[in-house]
């Protein structure tokens, strides 16, 4: 069988189904290949094959032109080709505070917190495909619809809100991503 990965071509040998129908569950990763192979209780067996040319799992990204992280975690990370982008609050990087209690300016400021962020990842808002919204009020919604608008392309990222009992620092957004590279 041939395999083709991204522009890497491979040759790996035909495995015989009826032995994989005698096989308990496996999975087995040699070099850069990783077989999966289900339990014989399934009436077709199925056979994964997937290839990795980074042994590297996933990097950390950071930069000094989003407030650092507030804890034990990394601003974002990637890993297979999607980018993961910590929730972000609306504090001015150089002064680590809000511009001020307002929802709008808020909103503001985490996006463009998130937007260099995003740059730093090697993406941009156009490569968002998922946002997840926490409020410290849903009464806040339109506001912060309003504003969240104007930085995502159609077609707009899928998206979840939702009302938080609290936010770090007391903010009144914070938001999180993930986006393809």
């Amino acid at each position: 069988m041939n395999y083709s990965a991204a522009t890497r071509t491979f040759q790996a040998p035909a495995i015989g189904m009826g032995i994989l129908r005698n096989l308990s569950p496996l999975a087995a990763r040699v070099g850069g290949l990783s077989v999966a192979v289900t339990s014989p209780s399934r009436s077709k067996p199925f056979v994964c094959l997937s290839t990795a040319t980074n042994a590297k799992i996933k990097e950390a990204v950071q930069t000094d032109k989003a407030p650092a992280a507030l804890g034990p975690y990394s601003q974002a990370v990637k890993a297979n080709n999607m980018v993961f982008v910590s929730g972000v609050l609306g504090l001015v990087p150089e002064t680590g505070e809000f511009l001020s209690d307002g929802i709008e300016d808020q909103t503001e400021q985490v996006l463009k917190n998130m937007g260099e962020i995003l740059k730093a990842s090697g993406c941009s808002y156009s490569s968002v495909v998922k946002t997840t919204i926490m409020l410290a009020d849903l009464k806040d919604f339109r506001k912060m619809n309003g504003i969240y608008a104007k930085y995502f392309p159609s077609p707009a990222p899928a998206r979840a809100t939702y009302q938080v009992a609290a936010l770090p620092l007391d903010a009144r957004v914070e938001i999180e991503c993930i986006a393809a590279l």
